[in-house]
């Protein structure tokens, strides 16, 4: 082979390695995000000296908080769904009997502490029913107000009084009353929420705010009428009776204090009443009276 033949030969071959290259930059050209030339040099001309740079536009997210009921809001997947109304379960039920707060119709406070006696106090306005708190059977009236604070007769404290025998074996007194229902008496049927007299202040609470003695305890005779007064701090029944609890009934606990007391213990506290002085009389001193003198004549 001669000279010119083998020349030919390799400007050949560099000619093919120069199209193989060429090819490979093209197909990665092809592949690559950005606009290039063969072998990395950019296909765009370049920006001339000075000339204003490109605008360059973008979307802004607004700062006003998405709509919780907008649908095509990204982050609405996000907020959860609306729930529906709690289900009302109603309280448990403690016993067979129930029960209704003392005092209805009207706006009441009351203590929720003892102060001297096992009973409360329920402050509400003058002529608020008093209502039974239980079924039962109506036991004692008074319908006179016999109070003196002269004498500060025990039994005659809680002024116009009803004590009902409750269906629980409960006894229940409503005193300081301003007037006693009409047909009540000793042995009469009452229910559970029937009326049985109107607030007041009678009794040793005249001078007081209107207001209902109510008290707990069991039966008794009527000599016994510190029993009647309380014997179970009530409070605790009455708060179940007006947030909605109205089967919390007293008679368990009742009938231990029974118990453990008797069923007619003696009196403990504000058990005397006040003695009558009456001022001593003074004697009359009788005079006698003067003889008429008896003149004799001399003559």
């Amino acid at each position: 082979m001669d000279t010119s033949t083998r020349v030919e030969i390799m400007r050949a071959g560099h000619l093919g390695c120069w199209a193989a290259l060429a090819g490979a930059a093209l197909l990665a050209s092809a592949c690559s995000p950005q606009t290039t030339g063969v072998a990395g040099v950019s296909a765009q001309s370049p920006t001339p000296p000075g000339s204003a740079s490109p605008s360059v536009t973008a979307t802004i997210p607004s700062q006003t908080p998405p709509s919780q009921n907008s649908t095509a809001d990204p982050q609405s997947a996000e907020t959860p769904p609306k729930g529906e109304d709690p289900v009302k379960i109603p309280p448990p039920k403690l016993s067979k009997y129930t029960y209704a707060f003392p005092v209805q119709g009207c706006r009441t406070t009351y203590q929720r502490q003892l102060l001297v006696l096992p009973k409360t106090v329920i402050w509400a306005g003058k002529g608020c029913a008093f209502v039974a708190p239980v079924d039962g059977v109506v036991d004692e009236v008074n319908t006179l107000n016999k109070w003196s604070p002269t004498t500060d007769v025990g039994a005659y404290r809680e002024g116009r009084f009803v004590t009902i025998i409750g269906d629980d074996g409960v006894r229940y007194l409503g005193g300081h009353l301003d007037a006693v229902a009409d047909g009540l008496k000793p042995g009469v049927r009452v229910k559970v929420g029937q009326m049985l007299g109107r607030v007041g202040n009678s009794g040793n609470a005249r001078d007081t705010a209107t207001n209902l003695y109510f008290a707990i305890s069991w039966k008794t005779g009527p000599a016994y009428w510190w029993v009647r007064r309380g014997m179970v701090n009530p409070w605790d029944y009455l708060d179940a009776w007006q947030s909605g609890n109205k089967t919390l009934s007293p008679k368990e606990e009742t009938l231990k204090m029974r118990g453990r007391l008797g069923e007619t213990p003696r009196c403990a506290v504000q058990c005397a009443s006040k003695t009558v002085t009456e001022p001593k009389k003074k004697k009359k001193t009788r005079v006698k009276p003067t003889p008429t003198p008896i003149i004799v004549d001399p003559t």
